[in-house]
């Protein structure tokens, strides 16, 4: 699987994890579902912020909205509480419900108590719009694809690219996908990793700006910005949701930083959660101490979240193979432009 870095495109300072992947952070997991063929170039991927009853220990969480043109599904209840309840499935644009529909059976399975005894579930769900690849209209993501995608999460390295939820999804007028990143960062005497898992599918052709200052043209159209890009970003630093809201926003950083301008047709969402402190469904005391950084400590979190999801883009396009579009536009490798245009050495 090809990487930015095995090209020799860097993003920042700051060390990556050992996997260079959300999977760095103890406990995420990651898995996919992928649909193709017979028109169909779509799928499903999950996210386990642990491998526990999320309903039953949640982890503290925040969104930022940096562009709201999306149909993704619990983001409200995320931002209210600054909790995450399930597994966060990403797909396309017309499968937001079957992978509800997974994800509450999946709840309710563990839980039976959820709509009656207790609370209802927030199932989160976020989506980007696959149709210049896929046959949308196929809506071809079952519930049980999103069953098989939990089913096969785990750590270690993570597949990335044209696969899962990214199987059909373009960016800069590349293929795009999945891609993901870590970066290391020391507070204090501690050791702390935070991990970003993009779901790809923005970007003009011709916008892409290289950390080498490079801009490939990738078929360069006269078109508006109207493509997608949702961020994940995890970390094992204890962070109140005000923090954690702060450090989803500088996603938009690393968005940025490769030439997107978010236009009014793009669907840009960044969520952030921390494993660090788990908040039980009904605690024991009615007063619950947390950790929390300092705020004087916490530019190289934003640093690090910048990096990271900058970094994730170039690895979903780098790992991404080339095909072409149901209306016949072809949709080429960044790794095969890369190793067509090597700078001289």
């Amino acid at each position: 699987m090809s990487s930015a870095r095995h090209f020799g495109l860097t993003v920042g300072q700051l060390p990556t994890g050992p996997h260079n992947a959300i999977t760095d952070v103890a406990g995420v997991m990651v898995g996919h579902r992928t649909l193709s063929g017979n028109g169909l170039a779509t799928g499903v991927t999950a996210i386990l912020p642990h491998g526990g009853d999320l309903f039953r220990n949640k982890v503290r969480a925040a969104v930022e909205i940096i562009n709201g043109f999306g149909k993704s599904a619990g983001l409200m209840q995320v931002a209210e509480l600054g909790l995450i309840e399930t597994p966060l499935l990403l797909t396309n644009t017309f499968s937001v419900a079957p992978c509800m529909e997974a994800l509450i059976r999946r709840a309710v399975g563990e839980n039976p108590a959820i709509g009656r005894e207790t609370s209802t579930v927030n199932a989160l769900v976020c989506e980007c719009n696959d149709g210049a690849i896929n046959d949308i209209q196929a809506m071809a993501v079952t519930p049980q694809d999103a069953f098989a995608a939990l089913d096969s999460a785990a750590s270690g390295p993570v597949e990335q690219g044209s696969v899962g939820a990214g199987c059909g999804m373009t960016s800069f007028g590349f293929r795009a996908g999945i891609g993901s990143a870590s970066r290391q960062i020391g507070i204090a005497d501690a050791s702390f990793v935070l991990g970003a898992l993009v779901l790809s599918n923005f970007g003009r052709a011709g916008d892409l700006i290289l950390p080498d200052g490079r801009r490939p043209d990738a078929q360069r159209l006269p078109q508006a910005e109207k493509g997608s890009i949702i961020v994940l970003l995890a970390t094992d630093i204890p962070l109140g949701d005000r923090q954690l809201q702060r450090v989803a926003r500088r996603a938009g950083a690393g968005i940025a930083s490769l030439g997107s301008f978010w236009g009014h047709g793009s669907g840009d969402i960044a969520i952030a959660f921390t494993t660090a402190d788990h908040v039980a469904h009904r605690p024991k005391e009615a007063f619950q101490s947390i950790g929390r950084l300092d705020d004087d400590q916490i530019d190289k979190v934003f640093q690090a979240a910048a990096e990271a999801t900058s970094e994730a883009v170039l690895n979903a396009m780098c790992a991404a193979k080339a095909t072409v579009g149901r209306d016949g536009r072809s949709f080429p490798s960044l790794a095969d432009w890369l190793a067509a245009f090597a700078p001289d050495t």
